[in-house]
Formats: C-alpha cells, sequence, structure tokens
C-alpha cells in the first residue's frame, strides 16, 4: 500500500543553531522536528539517567532483596517469553548473583502454561528447579506479573512471597505482591513510563546495590560493577518496542557504547557472530533486526529457556552452540512465519471480494479493524503475523491461533493513536466474560478468548475501535522529513545520523523526493532493486520486500545508507514506502 506523506514541522531558528553547532542539514532539521534544542541534548551519559528513589516502592523491594540475601533465602526469577523478559531474567541472574544471592529461574512454556504468574506456575515453581531443587522463599517476576492476581494469591497461600517487576500497564485491581515495581502504577512519581522490563529490573539493581552499601555489605569500591549488564538492557529495551524517551536512549547508548568496544556478554557477541553483524559497529537497528528475533525466536517455537541460557553463558565456545540454535530456530521461525503470512493474505483478499460483491462496493476499506485465524496456525508467530497485517493494510489486528480445543489465544498489533489493551478493554465492557484474560499497552497486547466467541469478539472488537477512535487515524500517513538535495547526500550525514540512537518514538529521519526511475528488477524473488535518477545523478536503491514494479516518475520515502564493496564506500538508498497518489 502507499501512503500520504506529511512533512514533519520544525523550527527554523533551532535547526539553524544546531547546524551552527557542527550537524548536517538535513539532521539538523529532523532533530529540531523532534524537539531537539540543542546538540548537548545527544550527549547521552548515564550520570544523566532519571533518579531510581523516585518509582514507587523501589526502596521496599530493595529493603526485600536485602533481606532475603542476608538471609540465604532460595530467591526465583519468573520471566516472560520474549526478548524483553529474556533479558531482563539475564540481568536480574547476573546483577543478584553479583550481590550474593541464591538465585535460579523460571520461564513458562507458552504453549503449556500461557502468559505470567499462574498458578500452575506458581505450583510448578513450588516444585524447584532442576538446579535448585525445593521450593524458593521469594518469586521474583521480570516483565509480567502485574495482572497475576490468581497466581500472586497462590503463591501467598503456599507461603512464598512475591516481588513483581513489570512495566505493563496495569488494572484497577493490583495483585497481593510484598512490593510492585512499575513506572506505570498510580502514584508512581518516576518521569520515565516507558522503560522495558528490563529496564525496570536494572533499576531494581540499582537500588538494591545501594541498600546493600548503606548496610556496608559493598562500598563504592567493592561493589558489583552493574554498567557490565547494559548491554542487555540495551537488547531488551529495543526488542520490545517500547518508546525511546531520553532515559531509555542513555540506557541503550551505553550498551551499544559496551558492544562497540567489545564489552559484551558472551551470549551476545556469538548472536551477533551467528547473524553476521559486527558488534564493533553495533547500532539500535542491529539489535532489532538481527540480535533479538533470534532470542525471541526460542520463546515463539519452543522454551525460551535457551535464550536465556545463551544470554547467562559465560563459555564463549559453549555461547556460539547456544547462539547457533537459536539461529536455526529463526530460520524455522520464518519458514513458518512464510506459510502463514500468504494463508492470511489469501483469506484476507477473499474476505475483501465477498464484502465486495455482497455491498456492491470495497467494504473492508470501512473496517477499522482485522481479526484473523487460521486452523493449524502456530500460536508462537501470530504475533508476527499480526504485525505483518496490520502494516499492509494499515489497521488494528489481532491474529488467533488454537491453544487447545476449546481456546484460542491472540496476539495484536496496532496503529498509532489507537490504544490496543483500551480498546480491548472497551471490548469487555461492551460484552463482559466474552474476553477470558488480555494485557498489553499501546501498541500490543495479547489475549485469550473462547474458540466459540470468534465471532462475537470480532464484532464487538470492531464496535470498540469505532467507538472510541476517529475514523482518520485510518488513513494512513506517513512522517516525512522533506527532501534533500543531491549535495547532501552525502557519506558524512549517514555518518552523523548512524551516530545517534533512533527507534520507537524517536524514529531515524526518513525523507522523500520524486525520482526518475531509471532501472528496476526482482532480486531474489522478494525485494525490489532500483537505480534512480535526482538532479543528474544515478542512485542505487533496493526496497526491500516489494515486489511490485514502480512507475518511471515517483515520490519516494527512504533512508540513505552507506554500502561498502571492495574498499569504496558509495552512498546507496533504502526505500521505505510510495506516496498515494
Amino acid at each position: 500500500m502507499s501512503a500520504r506523506f506529511q512533512m514533519r514541522d520544525h523550527d527554523p531558528a533551532t535547526a539553524r543553531r544546531l547546524q551552527a553547532q557542527g550537524l548536517p542539514a538535513p539532521l539538523a532539521r529532523a532533530l529540531a522536528a523532534r524537539g531537539i534544542q540543542d546538540q548537548t541534548e545527544l550527549a547521552l551519559s548515564t550520570q544523566q539517567m532519571q533518579a531510581p528513589t523516585s518509582m514507587a516502592q523501589l526502596e521496599t523491594a530493595a529493603r526485600l532483596l536485602a533481606d532475603a540475601i542476608a538471609e540465604k533465602k532460595r530467591l526465583l526469577v519468573v520471566a516472560d517469553y520474549d526478548c524483553d523478559g529474556a533479558t531482563a531474567c539475564a540481568v536480574a541472574i547476573r546483577g543478584l548473583r553479583a550481590m550474593g544471592a541464591q538465585v535460579d529461574f523460571l520461564v513458562p512454556n507458552r504453549f503449556e502454561y500461557g502468559y505470567g504468574l499462574t498458578p500452575e506456575l506458581v505450583d510448578l515453581a513450588a516444585q524447584g528447579t532442576a538446579t535448585a531443587p525445593g521450593r524458593p522463599d521469594l518469586i521474583i517476576t521480570v516483565d509480567n506479573g502485574i495482572a497475576s492476581i490468581e497466581g500472586v494469591d497462590r503463591a501467598n497461600a503456599l507461603g512464598i512471597d512475591v516481588l513483581i517487576t513489570d512495566h505493563h500497564l496495569p488494572a484497577e485491581r493490583l495483585p497481593a505482591a510484598r512490593a510492585i515495581v512499575n513506572p506505570n502504577q498510580r502514584g508512581c512519581g518516576f518521569a520515565s513510563k516507558n522503560l522495558a522490563g528490563v529496564g525496570v529490573m536494572f533499576y531494581v539493581l540499582l537500588q538494591l546495590r545501594a541498600e546493600l552499601r548503606q548496610r556496608g555489605v559493598f562500598d563504592q569500591q567493592s561493589q558489583p560493577r552493574l554498567d557490565s549488564l547494559l548491554d542487555l538492557v540495551a537488547l531488551g529495551t529495543v526488542a520490545d518496542l517500547v518508546r525511546l524517551d531520553r532515559n531509555n536512549r542513555i540506557l541503550v547508548q551505553a550498551g551499544l557504547e559496551r558492544m562497540r568496544r567489545g564489552a559484551l556478554q558472551p551470549g551476545l557477541a556469538a548472536l551477533f557472530r551467528v547473524a553476521g553483524r559486527d558488534a564493533r559497529n553495533a547500532r539500535a537497528s542491529d539489535l532489532g533486526f538481527a540480535i533479538g528475533p533470534r532470542v525471541n525466536a526460542a520463546g515463539r517455537l519452543t522454551d525460551m529457556t535457551q535464550g536465556i541460557a545463551c544470554l547467562l553463558c559465560d563459555d564463549p565456545d559453549q555461547a556460539l552452540v547456544l547462539a547457533q540454535r537459536l539461529d536455526e530456530l529463526n530460520r524455522e521461525r520464518r519458514s513458518i512465519e512464510a506459510g502463514m503470512q500468504a494463508d492470511a493474505q489469501f483469506d484476507l483478499e477473499a474476505a475483501t471480494r465477498e464484502a465486495t460483491s455482497c455491498a456492491g462496493a470495497s467494504a473492508g476499506a470501512a473496517q477499522r479493524t482485522i481479526t484473523i485465524f487460521r486452523e493449524g496456525w502456530h500460536p508462537g508467530v501470530v504475533g508476527l503475523i499480526a504485525s505483518r497485517v496490520k502494516d499492509a493494510h494499515h489497521r488494528p489486528t489481532i491474529a488467533f491461533a488454537r491453544a487447545d480445543a476449546q481456546w484460542l489465544r491472540g496476539s495484536g498489533r496496532s496503529i498509532e493513536g489507537v490504544h490496543l489493551r483500551d480498546t480491548l478493554d472497551l471490548v469487555t465492557k461492551l460484552a463482559p466474560g466474552l474476553i477470558e484474560r488480555f494485557g498489553g499497552h499501546a501498541m500490543a497486547a495479547g489475549l485469550t478468548i473462547p474458540f466459540a466467541a470468534l465471532d462475537d469478539f470480532t464484532r464487538c472488537f470492531e464496535q470498540a475501535a469505532r467507538a472510541s477512535t476517529e475514523a482518520s487515524l485510518y488513513t494512513r500517513t506517513l512522517a516525512v522529513d522533506g527532501p534533500l538535495e543531491p549535495a547532501e547526500l552525502t557519506n558524512s550525514l549517514v555518518e552523523a545520523m548512524q551516530g545517534i540512537v533512533w527507534g520507537q518514538g524517536f524514529a531515524e529521519p526518513l525523507f522523500a523526493n520524486d525520482f526518475e526511475v531509471l532501472d528496476q528488477r526482482i532480486v531474489k524473488d522478494a525485494h525490489l532493486k532500483l537505480t534512480l535518477g535526482l538532479g543528474g545523478r544515478r542512485w542505487p536503491a533496493i526496497w526491500f520486500r516489494r515486489v511490485a514494479t514502480l512507475p518511471d516518475r515517483v515520490r519516494l520515502a527512504y533512508r540513505p545508507t552507506i554500502d561498502e564493496y571492495n574498499g569504496q564506500r558509495r552512498i546507496s538508498l533504502m526505500v521505505e514506502q510510495v506516496e498515494q497518489a
């Protein structure tokens, strides 16, 4: 699909000031449009992180952990099964062990236990693990737990304390845990509400270390160096697609700097190797598109224990073996995803044809939501299918797979301006009992419904979106940073862009120009390779995952990159979108 391009507004005076400070003019304009007032704001030092003390219940959590360590209690980390959960678990295990804790981890198999700290998972945890048999004294949830009311109740009944660390949006009722650390809970004064689960756990460790210093366990010289965990914090933060506000950009930048100087965990170094990426030139996009998916593959297809084991491994040779297994799982995931994506496209095209023939017009265009399901779909991959369909059709999308004979488990992705978790919450008010359980945030959510309720859910999801959103949100628009003059397409521009942390909520600049299409062909049956004319010069370009050809003259949104071949460096363009006619 094409999109209507919308120029980002910027203050010209701010752009001139940034340019005078040494930034290339196009980058200065783009940064001004993102609210950057001065180049000093790009200096992301960990000294400028928001202080831990403003986070609600953080001191209570630190005292709870410090007491548990002093009393030699057995701790068990219960993790989510995505990359954020895996990195949060690895950060928790490494950090707690460095501070003297006896700690092990357990991650639910999504196909057996579902999401979060369920009562069934608590019963499993009470049996202990292979390396730590026996009931734990304290369960620490990472990247989950804020909705685990029944699970916490079960733990309390068994005499197991629970500390919840999470970042997902809470419901009105909270679990009866000993402490809850979540910047999004009511009454929390922590200004950065966009921490990923791994970021929340990192802050818990910072406060725990301060508590142990106060108790005389460590001093400034002997205390553990928690900055050694920032590579894992960066990976989980980028992979979870949380908004990269300034605080998150500081965390990601610090992690990338460690990677670039080779001070990264052996498992993460092995993942860079199997992904064919160079950690010495690590960028946030490497974490989001190469490393994160390989960790996620374990949780999608088998058990995230494999991903966590890789991130915890200190032996480089063994780490490489584990990373290679994750790479194999990721290849398998891609194959499964391709088949499911073809299924989804076929079904949506068939539904559109049927609606058109019945209504005499394209009824599909009027729909604000998409709900899809097929027998045999892999429940660990439906979130990726929802994302692909959302991108293709610019509609909030929920894809379902069978959990068992009675239940469907769905994963959803949304578009800007449509808060998915709030929309699902409205569904529960329109049709109480229709959704068995759900959770998530603005852009992504998961839920479980009865198989028999699929049609009712489809109708109510559409009804909720219509009741809570404006029609204008469903017109695809693409924010661009204006055109570039041919003379502005330089290596120095690309290098300056690469030195900045971009991501969700702080988007990498996207430029738009009118091009002459001089040559185009499909490569590897999947990508459109182009030669574009601009200003009397020829520019090589690629549009990944597009096979439809373009007209002779066209307006394209793109990002400049640097290609290196035989020691030569040249600008090429990575095309993202064509403007709607």
